[in-house]
């Protein structure tokens, strides 16, 4: 049980390195393209890459007191009591993840977009509502979905073109 405590221990110190929170977004779009391609493997590498992408930097010198506070407020939460409706609150991570590679899956770009989207509003939202200090993370969000919204749409408008010179 030791080993497993020293390396959360070791893995939660450098998860407030704020760069893992900014690369996080980012692992939508290999998501989205594993899916689009139909690749279960890249799926499922990707969940893990992403899982694991919280301690691939190096602890930070100093911690910003706001990044403190938040994933202190982060941690309560999960080690706290759960109840029903924090266990189908918490269910909607993977349920949206799943209608995400649905969404692509079916080469549907319009409810594939719709969801990228959800997906980064509730998530800014809940880290807001739960705990004042979750505003440290709506920048890296924010500038997550950007991106994401313009390479998806990008991709949209290159697969169209692409189907319309084949046809052509």
């Amino acid at each position: 049980m030791d080993i497993f405590s020293d390396f959360w221990s070791w893995a939660w110190e450098r998860h407030h390195n704020e760069l893992s929170w900014y690369i996080r977004p980012f692992f939508i779009l290999p998501y989205i393209y594993f899916a689009y391609r139909r690749s279960r493997t890249g799926l499922l590498l990707t969940v893990i890459a992403l899982l694991t992408s919280m301690f691939w930097f190096p602890k930070p010198e100093t911690a910003d007191p706001q990044v403190q506070q938040f994933l202190q407020a982060e941690i309560d939460y999960l080690t706290g009591e759960w109840s029903v409706s924090k266990v189908l609150l918490s269910s909607l991570v993977p349920i949206t993840m799943l209608f995400l590679a649905a969404a692509f899956w079916k080469r549907s770009w319009k409810y594939g977009i719709l969801i990228i989207n959800l997906i980064a509003i509730m998530k800014s939202v809940w880290s807001v509502y739960a705990d004042g200090s979750g505003i440290a993370v709506l920048v890296p969000a924010l500038v997550g979905l950007l991106v994401c919204n313009l390479v998806v749409i990008g991709a949209y408008l290159f697969v169209r073109k692409r189907k319309r010179n084949v046809s052509a």
